[in-house]
Protein backbone atom coordinates (compact mmCIF):
# COMPACT_ATOMS: atom_id res chain seq x y z
CA UNK A 1 0.00 0.00 0.00
CA UNK A 2 3.02 2.45 1.15
CA UNK A 3 4.40 1.51 -2.42
CA UNK A 4 0.78 2.70 -4.36
CA UNK A 5 0.56 5.96 -2.24
CA UNK A 6 4.49 6.68 -3.32
CA UNK A 7 3.51 6.43 -6.70
CA UNK A 8 0.49 8.09 -6.57
CA UNK A 9 2.42 11.02 -4.61
CA UNK A 10 5.47 11.11 -7.50
CA UNK A 11 2.24 11.88 -10.05
CA UNK A 12 0.73 14.27 -7.73
CA UNK A 13 4.25 15.96 -7.76
CA UNK A 14 4.08 16.40 -11.74
CA UNK A 15 0.70 18.16 -11.58
CA UNK A 16 1.90 20.74 -8.55
CA UNK A 17 1.51 23.03 -10.75
CA UNK A 18 -2.29 22.74 -11.62
CA UNK A 19 -2.25 24.04 -7.59
CA UNK A 20 -0.57 27.12 -8.20
CA UNK A 21 -0.57 28.31 -12.07
CA UNK A 22 -3.49 30.71 -12.87
CA UNK A 23 -4.81 28.58 -15.97
CA UNK A 24 -8.11 29.83 -17.36
CA UNK A 25 -9.50 26.72 -17.07
CA UNK A 26 -12.99 27.89 -17.57
CA UNK A 27 -11.64 29.04 -21.43
CA UNK A 28 -10.16 25.41 -21.89
CA UNK A 29 -13.23 23.17 -20.71
CA UNK A 30 -15.50 25.68 -23.22
CA UNK A 31 -12.93 25.10 -26.10
CA UNK A 32 -12.72 21.04 -25.89
CA UNK A 33 -16.38 20.86 -24.84
CA UNK A 34 -16.87 23.07 -28.32
CA UNK A 35 -14.62 20.78 -30.39
CA UNK A 36 -15.67 17.67 -29.24
CA UNK A 37 -20.05 19.01 -30.16
CA UNK A 38 -18.74 20.60 -33.80
CA UNK A 39 -17.02 17.08 -34.73
CA UNK A 40 -20.22 15.35 -33.76
CA UNK A 41 -21.81 17.43 -36.04
CA UNK A 42 -18.91 16.85 -39.01
CA UNK A 43 -19.86 13.25 -38.32
CA UNK A 44 -23.64 13.81 -38.32
CA UNK A 45 -23.01 15.63 -41.68
CA UNK A 46 -20.88 13.15 -43.05
CA UNK A 47 -23.35 9.91 -42.35
CA UNK A 48 -26.39 12.09 -43.52
CA UNK A 49 -26.00 11.81 -47.26
CA UNK A 50 -25.88 8.05 -46.81
CA UNK A 51 -29.88 8.11 -46.07
CA UNK A 52 -30.45 8.90 -49.64
CA UNK A 53 -29.49 5.89 -50.95
CA UNK A 54 -32.41 3.84 -52.09
CA UNK A 55 -30.89 0.79 -52.34
CA UNK A 56 -29.42 -1.42 -49.69
CA UNK A 57 -25.80 -2.69 -49.66
CA UNK A 58 -25.10 -5.64 -51.63
CA UNK A 59 -24.83 -8.03 -48.31
CA UNK A 60 -28.65 -6.72 -47.70
CA UNK A 61 -30.36 -6.98 -51.07
CA UNK A 62 -32.39 -10.11 -50.17
CA UNK A 63 -33.22 -8.85 -46.90
CA UNK A 64 -34.63 -5.53 -47.30
CA UNK A 65 -37.56 -4.67 -49.60
CA UNK A 66 -38.04 -1.18 -50.86
CA UNK A 67 -40.29 -0.16 -48.45
CA UNK A 68 -38.45 -1.07 -45.35
CA UNK A 69 -35.44 0.34 -46.33
CA UNK A 70 -37.45 3.80 -47.10
CA UNK A 71 -38.99 3.57 -43.94
CA UNK A 72 -35.27 2.86 -42.27
CA UNK A 73 -33.88 6.01 -44.54
CA UNK A 74 -36.76 8.16 -43.42
CA UNK A 75 -35.92 7.03 -40.05
CA UNK A 76 -32.41 7.34 -39.59
CA UNK A 77 -32.74 10.83 -41.35
CA UNK A 78 -35.12 12.33 -38.83
CA UNK A 79 -32.97 10.82 -36.15
CA UNK A 80 -29.91 12.68 -37.54
CA UNK A 81 -31.56 15.72 -37.53
CA UNK A 82 -32.93 15.42 -34.23
CA UNK A 83 -29.81 14.38 -32.82
CA UNK A 84 -27.65 17.39 -34.82
CA UNK A 85 -30.45 19.95 -33.31
CA UNK A 86 -30.48 18.74 -29.81
CA UNK A 87 -26.34 18.08 -29.80
CA UNK A 88 -26.04 21.71 -30.57
CA UNK A 89 -28.66 22.94 -28.37
CA UNK A 90 -27.08 21.45 -24.87
CA UNK A 91 -23.93 22.75 -26.29
CA UNK A 92 -25.06 25.93 -26.43
CA UNK A 93 -26.73 25.25 -22.43
CA UNK A 94 -23.88 23.43 -21.14
CA UNK A 95 -21.46 26.45 -22.87
CA UNK A 96 -23.95 29.10 -20.79
CA UNK A 97 -24.10 27.55 -17.50
CA UNK A 98 -20.46 27.56 -17.78
CA UNK A 99 -20.21 31.13 -18.59
CA UNK A 100 -22.85 32.73 -16.52
CA UNK A 101 -21.08 30.94 -13.64
CA UNK A 102 -24.25 28.51 -12.97
CA UNK A 103 -21.93 25.97 -11.07
CA UNK A 104 -20.80 28.31 -8.16
CA UNK A 105 -24.46 29.71 -8.05
CA UNK A 106 -25.74 26.24 -7.28
CA UNK A 107 -23.16 25.75 -4.86
CA UNK A 108 -24.40 28.76 -2.84
CA UNK A 109 -27.68 27.78 -3.46
CA UNK A 110 -27.29 24.57 -1.75
CA UNK A 111 -25.64 26.04 1.34
CA UNK A 112 -28.71 28.33 1.72
CA UNK A 113 -31.00 24.61 1.57
CA UNK A 114 -29.33 22.97 4.17
CA UNK A 115 -29.65 26.54 6.48
CA UNK A 116 -33.16 26.37 6.51
CA UNK A 117 -32.89 23.09 8.23
CA UNK A 118 -30.33 24.74 10.63
CA UNK A 119 -27.10 23.25 9.17
CA UNK A 120 -23.96 25.69 8.04
CA UNK A 121 -21.26 25.48 5.73
CA UNK A 122 -18.96 23.04 7.98
CA UNK A 123 -22.10 20.17 6.91
CA UNK A 124 -20.24 20.20 3.73
CA UNK A 125 -21.25 16.55 2.63
CA UNK A 126 -25.07 17.75 3.27
CA UNK A 127 -24.11 20.88 1.03
CA UNK A 128 -23.21 18.75 -1.44
CA UNK A 129 -25.94 16.59 -1.34
CA UNK A 130 -27.64 19.92 -2.07
CA UNK A 131 -26.01 21.17 -4.78
CA UNK A 132 -25.63 18.14 -6.71
CA UNK A 133 -29.52 17.52 -6.92
CA UNK A 134 -30.15 21.28 -7.10
CA UNK A 135 -27.57 21.36 -9.85
CA UNK A 136 -29.49 18.19 -11.90
CA UNK A 137 -32.74 18.96 -11.73
CA UNK A 138 -32.34 22.80 -12.74
CA UNK A 139 -30.13 21.68 -15.32
CA UNK A 140 -32.58 18.76 -16.70
CA UNK A 141 -35.70 21.17 -17.11
CA UNK A 142 -34.29 23.11 -19.95
CA UNK A 143 -33.77 19.58 -22.05
CA UNK A 144 -37.09 17.89 -20.69
CA UNK A 145 -38.75 19.14 -24.47
CA UNK A 146 -36.14 17.86 -26.30
CA UNK A 147 -37.04 14.04 -24.11
CA UNK A 148 -40.79 14.85 -25.19
CA UNK A 149 -39.66 15.54 -28.85
CA UNK A 150 -37.93 12.41 -29.30
CA UNK A 151 -40.86 10.29 -27.66
CA UNK A 152 -43.83 11.81 -29.00
CA UNK A 153 -43.09 12.98 -31.88
CA UNK A 154 -40.16 11.37 -33.60
CA UNK A 155 -40.92 7.62 -32.17
CA UNK A 156 -44.20 8.49 -32.37
CA UNK A 157 -44.13 9.53 -36.12
CA UNK A 158 -42.14 6.07 -36.91
CA UNK A 159 -44.32 3.49 -35.05
CA UNK A 160 -41.85 2.86 -31.90
CA UNK A 161 -43.83 4.92 -29.14
CA UNK A 162 -45.96 3.40 -27.03
CA UNK A 163 -45.56 5.32 -24.02
CA UNK A 164 -48.16 7.66 -22.97
CA UNK A 165 -47.99 11.62 -21.36
CA UNK A 166 -48.87 10.12 -18.17
CA UNK A 167 -46.34 7.18 -18.14
CA UNK A 168 -43.75 9.68 -19.57
CA UNK A 169 -44.61 11.82 -16.42
CA UNK A 170 -44.66 9.30 -13.94
CA UNK A 171 -41.63 8.00 -15.28
CA UNK A 172 -39.61 11.21 -14.41
CA UNK A 173 -40.57 11.87 -11.31
CA UNK A 174 -39.95 7.98 -10.47
CA UNK A 175 -37.02 8.27 -11.79
CA UNK A 176 -35.97 11.64 -9.85
CA UNK A 177 -37.48 9.51 -6.77
CA UNK A 178 -34.97 7.13 -6.94
CA UNK A 179 -32.04 8.90 -7.75
CA UNK A 180 -32.27 10.81 -4.56
CA UNK A 181 -32.88 7.80 -2.66
CA UNK A 182 -30.01 5.87 -3.85
CA UNK A 183 -28.08 8.85 -4.52
CA UNK A 184 -28.06 10.48 -1.70
CA UNK A 185 -26.10 7.83 0.27
CA UNK A 186 -23.84 6.93 -2.18
CA UNK A 187 -23.07 10.40 -2.40
CA UNK A 188 -22.15 10.68 1.47
CA UNK A 189 -20.30 7.48 1.35
CA UNK A 190 -18.66 8.70 -1.48
CA UNK A 191 -17.25 12.16 -0.21
CA UNK A 192 -16.98 10.32 3.52
CA UNK A 193 -14.30 8.45 2.14
CA UNK A 194 -12.27 12.14 1.28
CA UNK A 195 -12.71 13.00 4.43
CA UNK A 196 -11.60 9.84 6.50
CA UNK A 197 -8.53 8.69 4.18
CA UNK A 198 -7.28 11.99 3.07
CA UNK A 199 -4.93 11.92 0.20
CA UNK A 200 -5.00 7.76 0.42
CA UNK A 201 -8.69 7.92 -0.69
CA UNK A 202 -7.94 6.14 -4.12
CA UNK A 203 -7.48 2.16 -2.84
CA UNK A 204 -10.56 2.99 -0.36
CA UNK A 205 -12.75 4.53 -2.93
CA UNK A 206 -11.69 1.81 -5.76
CA UNK A 207 -13.03 -0.80 -3.32
CA UNK A 208 -16.00 1.32 -2.35
CA UNK A 209 -17.00 1.19 -6.49
CA UNK A 210 -16.43 -1.84 -7.22
CA UNK A 211 -18.38 -2.76 -4.36
CA UNK A 212 -21.78 -0.68 -4.85
CA UNK A 213 -21.62 -1.53 -8.65
CA UNK A 214 -21.59 -5.84 -7.38
CA UNK A 215 -24.71 -4.57 -4.75
CA UNK A 216 -26.27 -2.70 -7.63
CA UNK A 217 -26.37 -5.68 -10.03
CA UNK A 218 -28.32 -7.32 -7.42
CA UNK A 219 -30.35 -4.70 -6.52
CA UNK A 220 -31.52 -3.31 -9.74
CA UNK A 221 -33.81 -6.14 -11.73
CA UNK A 222 -35.22 -7.00 -8.17
CA UNK A 223 -35.77 -3.21 -6.41
CA UNK A 224 -35.53 -0.54 -9.22
CA UNK A 225 -36.86 -2.02 -12.44
CA UNK A 226 -40.09 -3.00 -10.92
CA UNK A 227 -40.52 0.05 -10.71
CA UNK A 228 -40.99 0.72 -14.79
CA UNK A 229 -41.19 -2.88 -15.96
CA UNK A 230 -42.52 -6.43 -15.01
CA UNK A 231 -40.54 -9.16 -15.32
CA UNK A 232 -42.28 -12.28 -15.32
CA UNK A 233 -41.40 -15.80 -15.64
CA UNK A 234 -41.34 -16.83 -19.63
CA UNK A 235 -44.01 -19.10 -20.18
CA UNK A 236 -43.53 -22.37 -20.86
CA UNK A 237 -42.95 -23.78 -24.51
CA UNK A 238 -40.60 -24.05 -27.26
CA UNK A 239 -38.69 -21.07 -26.30
CA UNK A 240 -37.88 -21.74 -22.85
CA UNK A 241 -37.42 -25.13 -23.86
CA UNK A 242 -34.56 -24.26 -25.80
CA UNK A 243 -33.07 -21.39 -23.70
CA UNK A 244 -32.56 -23.88 -20.67
CA UNK A 245 -31.22 -27.09 -22.52
CA UNK A 246 -28.83 -24.36 -24.65
CA UNK A 247 -28.01 -23.07 -20.66
CA UNK A 248 -27.62 -26.32 -19.45
CA UNK A 249 -25.26 -27.60 -22.03
CA UNK A 250 -22.99 -24.66 -21.53
CA UNK A 251 -23.69 -25.13 -17.58
CA UNK A 252 -24.43 -21.69 -17.82
CA UNK A 253 -25.58 -20.78 -14.05
CA UNK A 254 -29.24 -19.76 -15.14
CA UNK A 255 -31.42 -18.95 -12.31
CA UNK A 256 -34.18 -17.41 -13.79
CA UNK A 257 -35.89 -16.70 -17.29
CA UNK A 258 -37.89 -13.31 -17.49
CA UNK A 259 -39.92 -11.79 -20.21
CA UNK A 260 -40.16 -8.13 -19.51
CA UNK A 261 -42.50 -6.38 -21.01
CA UNK A 262 -40.85 -3.78 -22.97
CA UNK A 263 -43.71 -3.36 -25.47
CA UNK A 264 -45.19 -0.88 -22.51
CA UNK A 265 -42.80 1.76 -23.88
CA UNK A 266 -41.21 1.17 -26.90
CA UNK A 267 -41.76 -1.37 -30.17
CA UNK A 268 -37.88 -1.56 -29.59
CA UNK A 269 -36.76 -5.15 -28.71
CA UNK A 270 -33.84 -6.34 -27.39
CA UNK A 271 -32.35 -9.62 -24.80
CA UNK A 272 -29.61 -9.28 -22.00
CA UNK A 273 -28.37 -11.20 -19.08
CA UNK A 274 -27.47 -9.98 -15.65
CA UNK A 275 -26.16 -11.01 -12.00
CA UNK A 276 -23.38 -13.01 -9.99
CA UNK A 277 -21.07 -15.10 -11.15
CA UNK A 278 -22.96 -17.89 -9.98
CA UNK A 279 -26.19 -16.72 -10.32
CA UNK A 280 -27.48 -15.35 -13.84
CA UNK A 281 -30.86 -14.35 -14.72
CA UNK A 282 -32.10 -13.98 -18.63
CA UNK A 283 -34.25 -10.91 -19.46
CA UNK A 284 -35.91 -10.93 -23.03
CA UNK A 285 -38.35 -8.65 -24.38
CA UNK A 286 -41.84 -9.08 -25.20
CA UNK A 287 -41.31 -7.25 -28.55
CA UNK A 288 -38.27 -9.78 -29.16
CA UNK A 289 -40.55 -13.01 -28.89
CA UNK A 290 -42.84 -11.35 -30.58
CA UNK A 291 -41.21 -10.66 -33.85
CA UNK A 292 -38.81 -13.41 -33.35
CA UNK A 293 -39.61 -17.29 -34.33
CA UNK A 294 -38.41 -19.42 -31.03
CA UNK A 295 -35.12 -20.83 -32.74
CA UNK A 296 -34.64 -17.27 -33.96
CA UNK A 297 -34.12 -15.92 -30.42
CA UNK A 298 -32.53 -18.95 -29.06
CA UNK A 299 -29.70 -17.75 -31.52
CA UNK A 300 -29.50 -13.93 -30.29
CA UNK A 301 -29.46 -15.90 -26.38
CA UNK A 302 -26.19 -17.89 -27.83
CA UNK A 303 -25.18 -14.64 -28.74
CA UNK A 304 -25.34 -13.12 -25.20
CA UNK A 305 -24.01 -16.52 -23.64
CA UNK A 306 -21.01 -16.15 -25.85
CA UNK A 307 -20.05 -13.07 -23.84
CA UNK A 308 -20.41 -14.97 -20.17
CA UNK A 309 -18.41 -17.47 -22.07
CA UNK A 310 -15.24 -15.59 -22.63
CA UNK A 311 -15.81 -13.67 -19.47
CA UNK A 312 -16.40 -10.16 -21.84
CA UNK A 313 -18.56 -8.21 -19.28
CA UNK A 314 -15.52 -9.11 -16.38
CA UNK A 315 -13.46 -8.04 -18.79
CA UNK A 316 -15.26 -4.68 -19.66
CA UNK A 317 -15.49 -3.82 -15.79
CA UNK A 318 -11.78 -4.32 -15.38
CA UNK A 319 -11.13 -1.75 -18.23
CA UNK A 320 -13.64 0.49 -16.77
CA UNK A 321 -11.75 0.05 -13.46
CA UNK A 322 -8.44 1.06 -14.45
CA UNK A 323 -9.72 3.95 -16.40
CA UNK A 324 -11.69 4.67 -12.89
CA UNK A 325 -8.41 4.53 -10.89
CA UNK A 326 -6.61 6.85 -13.68
CA UNK A 327 -9.02 8.75 -13.01
CA UNK A 328 -8.72 8.96 -9.46
CA UNK A 329 -5.10 9.46 -9.36
CA UNK A 330 -4.87 12.15 -11.23
CA UNK A 331 -7.46 13.97 -8.80
CA UNK A 332 -5.41 14.91 -6.19
CA UNK A 333 -3.54 17.52 -7.84
CA UNK A 334 -7.34 19.42 -8.64
CA UNK A 335 -8.73 18.69 -5.64
CA UNK A 336 -6.51 21.09 -3.98
CA UNK A 337 -6.60 23.89 -6.19
CA UNK A 338 -7.74 26.79 -5.53
CA UNK A 339 -7.02 28.61 -9.01
CA UNK A 340 -8.97 25.56 -10.82
CA UNK A 341 -12.20 26.91 -8.74
CA UNK A 342 -11.28 30.47 -9.06
CA UNK A 343 -11.40 30.13 -12.90
CA UNK A 344 -14.74 28.67 -12.45
CA UNK A 345 -16.64 32.05 -10.77
CA UNK A 346 -16.19 30.37 -7.20
CA UNK A 347 -15.56 33.17 -4.49
CA UNK A 348 -12.42 33.19 -2.32
CA UNK A 349 -13.27 31.84 0.25
CA UNK A 350 -15.06 28.94 -1.12
CA UNK A 351 -11.71 28.00 -3.44
CA UNK A 352 -9.48 28.44 -0.64
CA UNK A 353 -10.67 25.19 0.61
CA UNK A 354 -12.61 23.35 -2.80
CA UNK A 355 -15.27 21.17 -1.72
CA UNK A 356 -14.69 17.64 -3.30
CA UNK A 357 -17.92 17.22 -5.12
CA UNK A 358 -17.03 20.78 -6.85
CA UNK A 359 -13.29 19.81 -7.57
CA UNK A 360 -14.40 16.63 -8.60
CA UNK A 361 -16.93 18.01 -11.24
CA UNK A 362 -14.96 20.63 -12.79
CA UNK A 363 -11.84 18.07 -13.12
CA UNK A 364 -14.04 15.98 -14.66
CA UNK A 365 -15.56 18.75 -17.59
CA UNK A 366 -11.32 18.87 -17.42
CA UNK A 367 -10.76 15.58 -18.95
CA UNK A 368 -14.08 16.00 -21.72
CA UNK A 369 -11.62 15.17 -24.47
CA UNK A 370 -9.54 12.26 -22.91
CA UNK A 371 -13.08 11.07 -21.87
CA UNK A 372 -14.07 11.11 -25.71
CA UNK A 373 -11.24 9.37 -26.28
CA UNK A 374 -11.56 6.76 -24.21
CA UNK A 375 -15.28 6.41 -25.08
CA UNK A 376 -13.75 5.43 -29.11
CA UNK A 377 -11.49 3.03 -27.16
CA UNK A 378 -13.93 1.27 -25.77
CA UNK A 379 -16.06 1.26 -28.57
CA UNK A 380 -13.44 -0.77 -30.14
CA UNK A 381 -12.83 -3.31 -27.49
CA UNK A 382 -16.76 -3.73 -27.67
CA UNK A 383 -16.99 -4.21 -31.13
CA UNK A 384 -14.28 -6.80 -31.08
CA UNK A 385 -16.03 -8.74 -28.54
CA UNK A 386 -19.34 -8.91 -30.52
CA UNK A 387 -17.52 -10.63 -33.35
CA UNK A 388 -16.00 -12.84 -30.54
CA UNK A 389 -19.68 -13.60 -29.68
CA UNK A 390 -21.39 -14.13 -32.81
CA UNK A 391 -18.41 -16.13 -33.74
CA UNK A 392 -19.01 -18.44 -30.83
CA UNK A 393 -22.80 -18.78 -31.88
CA UNK A 394 -21.28 -20.24 -35.07
CA UNK A 395 -19.36 -22.77 -33.34
CA UNK A 396 -21.53 -24.19 -31.19
CA UNK A 397 -22.14 -27.38 -32.83
CA UNK A 398 -18.58 -28.28 -32.66
CA UNK A 399 -18.18 -26.93 -28.94
CA UNK A 400 -21.00 -29.43 -27.82
CA UNK A 401 -21.02 -31.78 -30.44
CA UNK A 402 -25.06 -31.33 -31.34
CA UNK A 403 -25.84 -31.29 -34.58
CA UNK A 404 -29.38 -29.34 -34.07
CA UNK A 405 -26.58 -26.34 -33.79
CA UNK A 406 -24.93 -26.83 -37.05
CA UNK A 407 -27.70 -23.71 -38.62
CA UNK A 408 -27.02 -21.17 -35.65
CA UNK A 409 -24.59 -18.75 -37.55
CA UNK A 410 -27.42 -18.82 -40.21
CA UNK A 411 -30.04 -18.49 -37.35
CA UNK A 412 -28.33 -15.33 -35.66
CA UNK A 413 -27.97 -14.21 -39.35
CA UNK A 414 -31.55 -14.23 -39.85
CA UNK A 415 -32.30 -12.50 -36.12
CA UNK A 416 -30.50 -9.68 -36.49
CA UNK A 417 -31.38 -9.25 -39.53
CA UNK A 418 -35.33 -9.16 -38.38
CA UNK A 419 -34.20 -7.07 -35.49
CA UNK A 420 -32.76 -4.67 -38.39
CA UNK A 421 -36.17 -4.58 -40.39
CA UNK A 422 -38.75 -4.45 -36.93
CA UNK A 423 -36.50 -1.50 -35.36
CA UNK A 424 -35.65 0.37 -39.34
CA UNK A 425 -32.19 0.15 -38.26
CA UNK A 426 -29.56 3.04 -40.59
CA UNK A 427 -28.02 -0.08 -43.18
CA UNK A 428 -25.41 2.21 -44.63
CA UNK A 429 -23.32 3.72 -41.92
CA UNK A 430 -20.05 5.60 -42.47
CA UNK A 431 -17.23 4.20 -41.02
CA UNK A 432 -15.45 7.22 -38.69
CA UNK A 433 -19.41 7.94 -37.55
CA UNK A 434 -19.49 4.17 -36.46
CA UNK A 435 -16.29 4.32 -34.86
CA UNK A 436 -17.27 7.20 -32.37
CA UNK A 437 -21.05 6.01 -31.93
CA UNK A 438 -21.75 2.63 -32.20
CA UNK A 439 -20.28 -0.26 -29.66
CA UNK A 440 -21.33 -2.93 -32.37
CA UNK A 441 -20.18 -3.66 -35.79
CA UNK A 442 -22.41 -2.81 -38.44
CA UNK A 443 -25.05 -5.78 -40.05
CA UNK A 444 -23.46 -5.83 -42.91
CA UNK A 445 -20.02 -6.41 -41.56
CA UNK A 446 -22.07 -9.04 -39.03
CA UNK A 447 -23.87 -10.99 -41.76
CA UNK A 448 -20.40 -11.04 -44.02
CA UNK A 449 -18.56 -12.10 -40.99
CA UNK A 450 -20.89 -14.43 -40.39
CA UNK A 451 -21.00 -16.20 -43.57
CA UNK A 452 -16.79 -16.44 -42.50
CA UNK A 453 -16.97 -17.77 -39.47
CA UNK A 454 -19.65 -20.64 -40.97
CA UNK A 455 -17.28 -21.34 -44.11
CA UNK A 456 -14.14 -21.04 -42.20
CA UNK A 457 -15.63 -24.00 -39.18
CA UNK A 458 -17.31 -26.71 -42.40
CA UNK A 459 -13.58 -25.88 -44.31
CA UNK A 460 -11.79 -27.42 -41.04
CA UNK A 461 -14.61 -30.60 -40.44
CA UNK A 462 -14.19 -31.65 -44.46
Amino acid sequence: MDLLHAQLGRVQQHLSFVAVDPIDWKFYVQVFSWTITIFESYLLIRQYPLYSKTKPPEALANHFTDDVLEKSQKYGKDKAKYAFFSGIYKQVLDSSILHFGFYAWTWNAGGTIIAKFGYGPEYEILQSIAFVFTLLLLSSLPTLPLSLYSTFVLEERHGFNKTTLPLFVTDLLKQWALGFVFGAPFLAAFLYIFQWAGDRFVPWLMAFMISFQLIMVVIYPLVIQPFFNKLSPLPEGELRHRIEALAGKLRFPLKHLYEIDGSKRSSHSNAYFFGLPWSKHIVIFDTLIQQSKPDEVEAVLAHELGHWFFAHPTKMMAISQIHIFTILALFPAFLHAPPVLRSFDFPKEVAAQPPTIVAFLLFQMILTPVEAFTSMCMNAVSRHYEWQADRFACELQDRLQDEKMEDMGERLGRALTALHVKNLSTVWVDWLYSAYHHSHPTLTERLKALEAFQAQRKKKTT
